[in-house]
């Protein structure tokens, strides 16, 4: 695994990271920093208005995100643009780009713990990690926040999977919210404390996700609290309405009663 795509092309259309060598009066020459290869800016593509000072809008050695606009590997030429890039495509890109660098600083870290070259180590994780997880940067997080046993479950080899463990949790900071509220749970029925037991265990399996946490405790009956901890308030209320919806249906379908009030 390398930051460098060396023996590949970027394809039209692509966002790429460039650091900018040289400026001329005709606009600028520039390394592709994910594929070690160098393209040119034109003038014309720096900026939508006219340009009286192309170093107004670009310097030598300036990170900028570029599109690739033509790809000719006979000539060795790549042909990109500034100006047909948007504000958003450029946050995203940077972010991308960011996260795949830090990744492959953490695996480094893990490979010479480990003994391995990062290539071996890539090879031993990819296959498990990026089949339950969007990248292998998610999986690492999923390690920092849960422990070991999200990589182990997934078939990561457990010594590699230690490692990765430690290094995250070392040098990734999970960010964490927390929403509530309070579930109201009645049944009149001879086993209507066995029907509210079920309903709030139906209720927690309901709202299962990788990397969330649940808990539900009784308060004072019919009061029980419940707790919901994710990586963002979208998802943590998601799961919070979920978890609330299956415990009011399923008392309600057991001849019970339910309501909740948030906190």
């Amino acid at each position: 695994m390398s930051t460098f795509k060396d023996d590949e092309w970027p394809e039209v259309g692509e966002l790429v990271i460039s650091t900018v060598n040289k400026i001329t009066d005709y606009g600028a020459y520039v390394t592709l920093d994910e594929y070690g290869k160098e393209g040119f800016l034109h003038i014309s593509e720096i900026s939508s208005g006219w340009i009286r000072n192309i170093r107004n809008h670009i310097r030598e050695n300036q990170k900028v995100v570029l599109k690739v606009l033509r790809v000719d590997p006979e000539r060795n030429q790549i042909d990109l643009s500034l100006r047909r890039v948007t504000q958003r495509e450029r946050r995203e890109k940077i972010l991308l780009w960011k996260r795949a660098r830090k990744t492959e600083s953490l695996l480094r870290s893990a490979s010479q713990k480990l003994g391995l070259t990062l290539e071996e180590l890539y090879e031993k994780i990819a296959e498990p990690i990026e089949k339950s997880f969007s990248d292998i940067y998610e999986g690492l997080e999923a390690a920092a926040r849960e422990g070991v046993e999200a990589l182990l479950r997934i078939g990561v080899p457990k010594e590699i999977a230690e490692v990765l463990t430690n290094i995250a949790k070392e040098r990734i900071r999970v960010s964490a919210v927390k929403v509530k509220g309070i579930l109201n749970l009645t049944c009149t029925k001879p086993d209507g404390v066995l029907r509210i037991k079920e309903a709030l265990l139906k209720a927690k399996e309901s709202g299962f996700k990788r990397g969330s946490n649940i808990r539900i405790y009784v308060v004072a009956p019919p009061k029980y609290q419940v707790e919901v901890t994710a990586k963002d308030y979208k998802e943590a209320n998601a799961i919070l309405k979920r978890v609330v919806d299956t415990a009011i249906n399923t008392i309600t379908s057991l001849g019970g009663q339910g309501s909740f009030k948030s906190e």
